[in-house]
């Protein structure tokens, strides 16, 4: 019996002339198997490399006694079977013979599946895998994407055969190390074949790559230089920068709606969409912006901050891969702020301005810009406690509101029922929304939380 914590056989199997061996050395051969098991019986049909990790295989003897007999061995001897230095766990197989029948992996196809093992993506750029991978022959297309097996590529050539050359040529072997980036020591391609024959590619980017359609549209992270992975000072890998940020919201005790996250990260510039997820178990959201330059500044202040008073609705925030988000338009769990269809949104606003009721309830709750984008609210009778939409044709009426003094001049505002946030007395030249430190833009607008929630939080 195995030293081993882990048993080296299972005893409730019924016995077969198939045995089966896990925890083998990577790409374990035929004559490896072969070497472990003759001294038993003989050997008439192997499998290798099974299961996700190809660290599996079948051995099948030609008489049951042969098998019972490697089993009995190995269960009272004192050394367990080895692979080169690896225990190897041995039970009895659940099949009576070894059927050779060839998975997708196997059968050949003008498409390839590589897995790039020991890089992260970003690590090799589609541009090297184009350079290795086109010695052997045309490449029409690629898609490169993370699975859990790792960072992953397919890659279609004209046909089977050329596809072929190129597998048997670099299967297990290594990217020149010249084509790395400094922090990556070596890599290994694990090639199969792959059961698509034409890859969809929608858009040439940095993940995906028609060679054959040069008129197909360049996503912008195509542009080098973008998305591409930088080291810092430190040496450590930088993060990718994008135009979208993915923000995981902790601690949620209070709902977050697509219309607050609007609201508070338009801040920082025109939000164009939003959409909110679950995953994992906790709350996300995408917000898209214009470019990159407002998503890093909006990142940098929002970070670590609450929406709510209290600790409450915390916001972590990182890049995602997104450039740009395909959302519905008008949803409870998304927004597309560029799209002005009137028979989705109940009156005329600019894009950025959601079309139900804002959730900050205060005469505070101004627009964080001036200028003609943002135009000023003039309608008629509302009901107590609520933010009338605006009415254009009403500007020529007489006035419905009366002046409040604030940080926007020219600017008129509604009598709140609410009392406002912020009491204290501003000093000369701030803004009572912006953040206590000095430089950064303001995070949200101050004022009353809708009824049932706590207040807004400015940390």
């Amino acid at each position: 019996m195995s030293s081993s914590s882990q048993p080296q056989f299972r005893y409730t199997q019924t016995p077969s002339k198939v045995l089966h061996l896990r925890n083998l050395p990577w790409e374990c051969i035929e004559e490896e198997l072969v070497e472990l098991c003759k001294p038993f019986g003989k050997i008439v049909n192997t499998k290798c490399n099974v299961g996700a990790n190809r660290n599996q295989a079948f051995v099948e003897f030609a008489d049951l006694n042969q098998a019972i007999s490697m089993v009995s061995y190995y269960a009272s001897s004192s050394e367990p079977a080895q692979v080169r230095g690896k225990t190897v766990y041995i039970q009895y197989s659940n099949r009576h013979e070894i059927v050779n029948n060839k998975s997708p992996g196997d059968v050949p196809g003008n498409v390839l599946l590589v897995t790039i093992e020991g890089v992260e993506a970003g690590d090799v750029s589609i541009d090297v895998i184009h350079l290795v991978f086109s010695a052997f022959g045309f490449v029409h297309k690629i898609a490169t994407f993370e699975k859990a097996a790792g960072f992953q590529a397919l890659i279609q050539f004209t046909d089977a055969e050329t596809a072929s050359s190129a597998r048997n040529a670099l299967d297990g072997r290594s990217i020149p190390r010249y084509l790395l980036p400094e922090h990556v020591g070596s890599c290994h391609l694990r090639i199969s074949y792959s059961a698509h024959t034409d890859l969809n590619i929608k858009f040439q980017s940095h993940r995906s790559r028609d060679y054959t359609n040069p008129y197909l549209p360049v996503n912008p992270t195509a542009i080098e230089g973008v998305m591409q992975p930088t080291i810092g000072p430190d040496g450590k890998k930088k993060e990718l920068e994008s135009n979208v940020l993915l923000a995981s919201i902790e601690n949620m005790q209070y709902a977050v709606t697509v219309d607050v996250l609007n609201t508070v990260f338009s801040a920082f510039g025109t939000v164009q969409k939003v959409a909110i997820f679950e995953k994992n178990g906790g709350t996300q959201a995408l917000i898209q912006y214009p470019d990159i330059t407002t998503a890093a500044v909006a990142k940098e202040s929002l970070e670590g901050h609450c929406i709510y008073d209290g600790g409450y609705c915390k916001l972590h925030l990182s890049y995602s891969r997104h450039t740009d988000l395909n959302v519905k338009a008008y949803s409870d769990k998304s927004r597309d702020y560029t799209v002005q269809d009137q028979t989705l949104l109940s009156t005329q606003q600019i894009p950025s301005v959601p079309a139900a009721p804002s959730v900050w309830q205060s005469h505070q709750a101004a627009p964080m810009y001036s200028g003609s984008e943002y135009a000023t609210a003039v309608p008629g009778q509302v009901p107590p406690g609520q933010v009338p939409s605006w009415n254009p044709s009403a500007q020529a009426g007489p006035a419905a509101y009366v002046s409040a003094s604030g940080p926007f001049p020219g600017q008129t505002y509604p009598q709140s029922p609410v009392s406002a946030y912020a009491t204290a007395p501003t000093p000369t030249g701030s803004s009572p929304l912006s953040l206590t430190q000095p430089g950064v833009p303001p995070v949200r607008p101050g004022g009353a939380s809708p009824p049932g929630h706590p207040p807004y939080y400015v940390r």
